[in-house]
């Protein structure tokens, strides 16, 4: 029973449903000045999961090539097509009340939540976790940020940010099935891997967020998947002949 994917979906449901609802009646200084601080937060994991790299040469290949993918195929666009599509019957509904935002600026931020939402190496590895051992600790501790990252963001974009929890939910229901054929196949040191590659796109993610620098995060995603082949070939076949 995917309980751990379920919780993380209804947080950010829950959370961006009461931003929506509550968040414009907070002081506009309170929402801008607090999202930089979950830029910083964002940071802030990013770091410490990159702190776990075990083969540094074969994450990096793995995010320069993967975000080099990305970038070919446009995987940013189509994200940010899908966020429009995504947004247009929900605004409708629910206009955006944030008139000091652009529609460029609303956009970009959308994107980048979606990104932080659906493609942390956290929230992956929590699906590949909960899926094959039943512990669910991990979805249920990234559960308590996303909730509050969803109520500000909510404050801010209005309540499209409790839409994105549909496509959270079912990327990481597709991993959580995924995860009895993927796991066996890992190892300490890929899984390691795999979460410091995660940390850099939430690293880039939290330049996003405080509007710091403006990374291509969507377009790193394809770098998620690369890692763990990558890490086992460097372990496997190019470490022995060094």
């Amino acid at each position: 029973m995917p309980i751990g994917v379920i919780i993380n979906a209804l947080s950010v449901v829950a959370g961006g449903v009461i931003g929506a609802l509550l968040g414009h009646k907070l002081p506009e200084k309170f929402n801008s000045e607090l999202t930089k601080i979950f830029g910083v937060c964002s940071m802030g994991m990013g770091v410490s999961s990159i702190g776990l790299m075990k083969n540094m040469p074969a994450v990096i290949f793995a995010v320069i090539i993967g975000t080099a993918f990305g970038l070919a195929v446009n995987l940013g666009g189509m994200i940010n097509r899908g966020a429009v599509c995504m947004e247009k019957p929900v605004g409708k509904l629910f206009p955006n009340k944030n008139k000091s935002m652009s529609r460029e600026e609303y956009m970009s931020m959308l994107v980048t939540i979606i990104v932080l939402f659906c493609a942390s190496g956290t929230g992956i590895y929590g699906a590949l976790d909960s899926g094959m051992s039943g512990d669910h600790t991990i979805l249920i501790s990234k559960s308590i940020l996303d909730f509050f990252t969803a109520m500000i963001f909510g404050g801010t974009l209005g309540m499209v940010i409790a839409v994105v929890a549909i496509p959270q939910c079912v990327i990481f229901l597709i991993i959580f099935a995924a995860a009895k054929f993927i796991f066996p196949l890992t190892t300490p040191d890929m899984i390691a891997d795999f979460k410091a590659c995660g940390g850099f796109l939430l690293l880039a993610t939290g330049f996003r967020i405080a509007k710091i620098h403006d990374f291509p995060v969507a377009d790193m995603i394809p770098a998620m998947v690369l890692v763990m082949p990558v890490s086992w070939f460097w372990v496997n076949m190019i470490v022995p002949v060094l």
